[in-house]
């Protein structure tokens, strides 16, 4: 069996500026990887790019064996990739139970909603953030930046997808929030969704992550487990140290 989301030499600009220059990866079912790098790196564009938010100039997207390049992005979303982007994009105006409620999705096209997993509940999301319990009645406007990243991941889950897109889950957030993070993408490990997230934070990486793709000016430099990684002072040295 294949990977569940496979990228080949994918291009993307943004007008007539060039970003990704190229980019190959892939994502096995039910691993976490992380797509590393700077500030600008291509990490944010890339995502994008494999979800539809911008429609890749060339290469090939492949997801649960169908080729999904420059696909709208609902349609993508309804073969079973999930996307939490960077600015988050909640309901302000809804509680947080309400926007639950809006992430809730039928089956997958083709497939049963879960492909034999127990279906995601607002219950269940609150054994994982049980700061959304506490607070399920209350506004999202009225919720701190990282109760927020939660929320939007939790509103993600309830569309019961087999992949997650998880752009920059421990940028600017409280340490506690960051360990509760780490425990999210852990537990969507251990119910098989794959992951792939992109991320600035080695030691966050190292703590969920199976397998690192580190991006630097829209190319892959580096592909390995987070292990190899780690070990690798030039690699980190070269691309990920500020």
């Amino acid at each position: 069996m294949g990977p569940l989301l496979d990228v080949a030499a994918l291009r993307a600009a943004y007008g007539q500026a060039e970003v990704l220059f190229g980019v190959s990866l892939s994502l096995r079912r039910g691993e976490v990887a992380a797509l590393m790098g700077r500030n600008g790196a291509g990490k944010s564009t890339t995502l994008k790019a494999i979800m539809g938010m911008l429609v890749p100039t060339g290469g090939r997207v492949t997801f649960e064996d169908r080729a999904v390049t420059g696909w709208e992005p609902f349609r993508i979303a309804r073969l079973g990739l999930g996307y939490v982007p960077e600015e988050r994009r909640i309901f302000t105006d809804l509680t947080v139970a309400e926007n639950l409620e809006v992430g809730r999705k039928g089956p997958a096209i083709g497939q049963g909603p879960t492909d034999g997993r127990e279906a995601w509940t607002p219950e269940r999301l609150f054994s994982i953030f049980p700061n959304l319990a506490e607070m399920r009645g209350r506004r999202a406007s009225a919720m701190s930046g990282g109760e927020q990243q939660m929320l939007t991941i939790a509103r993600t889950l309830m569309g019961n997808p087999h992949a997650v897109l998880l752009d920059e889950p421990s940028e600017g957030l409280a340490p506690v929030i960051v360990e509760q993070m780490a425990e999210a993408v852990l537990r969507m490990k251990r119910e098989g969704i794959a992951v792939l997230l992109s991320e600035q934070n080695l030691g966050f990486a190292a703590a969920v992550c199976d397998r690192a793709f580190v991006i630097e000016k829209g190319t892959i430099r580096f592909e390995g487990t987070m292990a190899e990684l780690e070990a690798n002072d030039a690699v980190r040295e070269a691309y990920l140290t500020v």
